[in-house]
């Protein structure tokens, strides 16, 4: 490849999960800008331009398969014009996602109408985030605990797309027709590898999914996908197709952790020497929209601090067409208050899965005959935030929640975002492009529901980690 080509092109389904892929690339030496649209080639100059890699931030976790025929073909054919060698559909590490809602399966056979790849390779295991496949079951870690997913505390109980099957193959068998085969921890582990690999590939699988237990199957992987790719790119692969676009793979952050582990080892990026950090603000603002209990644990230790103050979102006003503009000016006010006093602010709209005021939110919605409530709040929270942050001169934030941050981003004109530092596995610090003045070059943090550590928020103030040293 020449120095000017595309290593890689992703789309997340949602944006803090693409925030998560954009640090897995940073941290290996990957110059990635993550859009909250397809860029153009044109676009693609200024600060943006010597990019390694380009993500566009989707929202297809939460969308049914009709809604994503109406997004998917258009956004992958884009990534496709920037002519890159691979391109990744990027999924959460918990694979969360049903028939109806958030289909991997089905953005699966999109993408093959798009790209048309001999495969999909399929790399979901994250050991950095402790999310981890074997033969093709997938377990993740919760306070030291290591769950096969359907019996994940949180996950097997989720409330849109629990996850009732440990087995991703037979998961990925009720949203998709295409058959898929499996690379397990035995053959990364083989001498053969390279042989095995290459028997596999000989059987005209459709799908693969990769076993990933630690990072050493990560880099194989990376590897094997990698020379295979490159070979698709220059019509050298034995494929059945007369393309020489890119390799279509779907994955968590662990694929971009898996290339880039290779590409270090090739030359083909130079990691940073040491891990880039953040110097410490004074203070900074948070809008949380997660209820998961992760995060509630980060709320209540923030605010067990003297330089935190809680604003609680009064979330059923805030469906009230006759309440929400006082309760939008009460929150802002009491946030712009404590930010004036020299206090960091966390502004929330609940407290865990079992706060009461998710129900009553749910009850106010229905006598309001609104459908789409995580749609309402979010647009609100996004007011408020960008109000909040117009009339403060805060230069650090973070957003707490996936869902919440595909609202709020934009309502900063946000669009786009760089690695700027890690904080905790998953949910990095970046630098925001806006068309707002204010906003553009704002520091800002965005994170799932389950991601980060207790301390979270402080961490985000200091610009420290407790994972990396």
């Amino acid at each position: 490849m020449s120095d000017d080509d595309l290593l890689l092109a992703y789309y997340g389904d949602d944006l803090t999960g693409s925030t998560d892929a954009m640090e897995a690339l940073g941290l290996g030496g990957v110059r990635t800008a993550l859009f909250l649209e397809p860029p153009t080639e044109s676009e693609l100059t200024g600060r943006f331009a010597d990019l390694d890699a380009v993500g566009v931030a989707g929202r297809s976790r939460s969308m049914s398969p009709d809604e994503m025929d109406e997004v998917l073909p258009d956004h992958f054919e884009r990534l496709a014009d920037l002519d890159p060698a691979f391109v990744q559909y990027k999924v959460c590490s918990t694979f969360d996602s049903a028939p109806d809602v958030g289909s991997i399966g089905h953005a699966v056979d999109i993408g093959q109408d798009v790209f048309d790849s001999p495969f999909v390779p399929v790399v979901v295991g994250v050991p950095a985030l402790e999310r981890y496949v074997v033969f093709g079951n997938l377990f993740a870690t919760v306070d030291d605990r290591t769950y096969r997913i359907d019996r994940h505390p949180t996950m097997s109980d989720h409330p849109v797309t629990p996850m009732t099957e440990g087995d991703l193959c037979r998961h990925l068998g009720d949203q998709t027709d295409r058959r898929t085969d499996r690379f397990d921890v035995l053959a990364l582990e083989s001498g053969g590898v390279d042989a095995a690999f290459a028997r596999l590939v000989a059987s005209d699988p459709e799908v693969v999914l990769f076993d990933t237990l630690d990072d050493s199957h990560l880099q194989r992987i990376g590897r094997l996908l990698w020379a295979y790719a490159l070979e698709l790119a220059g019509g050298d692969a034995d494929t059945n197709t007369d393309d020489d676009g890119p390799l279509f793979a779907v994955g968590s952050s662990g694929l971009g952790y898996a290339l880039t582990a290779y590409w270090a080892e090739t030359g083909a990026v130079s990691p940073p020497e040491s891990i880039p950090t953040a110097d410490p603000v004074d203070r900074i603002a948070v809008m949380s929209g997660s209820a998961s209990p992760e995060t509630a644990a980060q709320i209540d230790a923030a605010l067990a601090r003297e330089d935190f103050t809680g604003v609680r979102l009064d979330t059923p006003a805030l469906v009230d067409p006759e309440r929400v503009a006082t309760e939008r000016d009460r929150v802002v006010d009491a946030a712009t208050d404590a930010l004036a006093a020299g206090d960091s602010v966390v502004m929330y709209a609940a407290r865990g899965p079992d706060d009461p005021a998710i129900e009553r939110t749910r009850a106010a919605a229905e006598r309001q005959g609104i459908d789409d409530v995580g749609g309402r709040i979010g647009r609100e929270q996004g007011a408020i935030f960008e109000a909040v942050l117009s009339e403060s001169d805060v230069s650090r934030a973070c957003i707490a929640g996936g869902d919440t941050s595909g609202y709020v981003a934009p309502a900063l004109d946000i669009y786009a975002l760089e690695f700027h530092s890690p904080i905790a596995p998953g949910c990095p610090l970046c630098i925001a492009s806006s068309d707002t003045e204010e906003f553009d070059r704002l520091q800002l943090s965005l994170k799932g529901g389950q991601t980060g550590g207790e301390r979270y928020f402080e961490n985000v103030r200091r610009g420290q980690s407790d994972h990396w040293p």
